[in-house]
């Protein structure tokens, strides 16, 4: 079963010690805003142990800060699963509401949103907290990132209204992919939850560009193949295993295989440029504060790519099979049992 397989990653990440504190008050967060609104949606969110990835993804935040960050993680699990195959022209309210979305770090923090339902004002109460002492170049940098991941998912849900869902090629997937995985600001989100930032001539040196798109390709790819059975539940044609399977006419089997083949192929290159960092840190003259820096965004890195894989083998979200109304709603195409788009 997809969930089961296993990576061989080269690096251990830690765990927070306030998972159990921050998830208890996290959970009332969600019921409190409307970001679950049924029993039956509130029990399957749980089972997806956000807060676990969370907490395994951004290990060294502060108590109060590892709530923000599980906070954030449920806005974008959640609007990911607000499309409907059975109501293609629910795509244009997803595209509205991603748009305020995508607005409000560009807003001074604190701005109400112009388009509400319960998303876009939980983001709004989120963003003013989680932008909070970070300077402009981070906050443009997070907002461009986040931005692009937005724009991806509006342009898949507009795949999916249109029923070209499976029509992607390998290549054009590939680079879809790492836009709508939404690593970038997610390791951008990293150096707040430890208070520093990496330099800018870092972030536009060709080595750490090349190092944060393959540390996306990698986990978008390990995602595709944990999350292959939910998503051939609810029909969705945006998964590497099946594009392989599509375009190559591999079995099911082979394509996993060659998925497979792909991630850690992905994985090696990222490790050999990681190697280089500090050849670049002497070729950009770094200081030794700056060194320090650059280390932990590379720690961001790892511990996403670990991290995320260790929850996404035992999440919920990803299971191989369900019963119940999270069941139906997969199988008729629905990723969400509650609506999140109206007022």
């Amino acid at each position: 079963m997809s969930q089961d397989v296993r990576f061989d990653l080269p690096f251990k990440t830690p765990v927070s010690e306030h998972l159990e504190y921050a998830r208890e008050r996290h959970l009332r967060w969600v019921w409190d805003r409307g970001l679950v609104r049924s029993q039956a949606g509130f029990e399957e969110y749980r089972s997806w142990d956000l807060p676990q990835a969370a907490a395994r993804t951004y290990p060294h935040a502060s108590a109060d800060d590892m709530i923000l960050l599980m906070n954030w993680f449920s806005l974008a699990f959640l609007f990911d699963d607000q499309f409907d195959v059975g109501k293609p022209d629910r795509a244009d309210r997803i595209a509205e509401v991603a748009r305020e979305l995508i607005a409000t770090p560009l807003r001074p923090a604190g701005t109400p949103p112009r388009v509400e339902c319960p998303i876009t004002v939980a983001w709004a109460e989120v963003w003013g907290r989680l932008s909070d002492g970070m300077s402009l170049t981070w906050r443009t940098r997070f907002a461009a990132s986040w931005g692009r991941f937005l724009v991806a998912h509006t342009e898949e849900v507009d795949l999916a209204a249109r029923g070209l869902a499976g029509t992607l090629g390998l290549k054009e997937y590939a680079e879809f992919r790492r836009r709508t995985v939404g690593i970038h600001h997610s390791i951008d989100a990293g150096e707040r939850s430890r208070g520093f930032e990496v330099p800018a001539q870092v972030q536009a040196h060709p080595l750490m560009v090349r190092m944060r798109d393959l540390a996306a390709d990698t986990i978008g790819f390990m995602n595709d193949i944990h999350s292959f059975e939910r998503e051939k539940r609810r029909g969705d044609g945006h998964n590497l295993i099946a594009v392989l399977h599509r375009e190559r006419g591999h079995s099911w089997e082979e394509a996993a295989a060659e998925a497979y083949r792909m991630t850690t192929g992905c994985l090696d290159e990222y490790l050999e440029l990681e190697a280089r960092v500090p050849l670049m840190c002497e070729e950009l003259g770094l200081t030794a504060e700056q060194r320090v820096q650059v280390r932990m965004g590379v720690e961001a890195i790892q511990h996403w790519i670990n991290g995320n894989y260790e929850w996404a083998l035992t999440t919920g979200r990803y299971s191989a099979s369900k019963e119940g109304p999270a069941a139906t709603a997969e199988l008729a195409g629905k990723g969400s049992l509650d609506d999140l788009l109206a007022v």
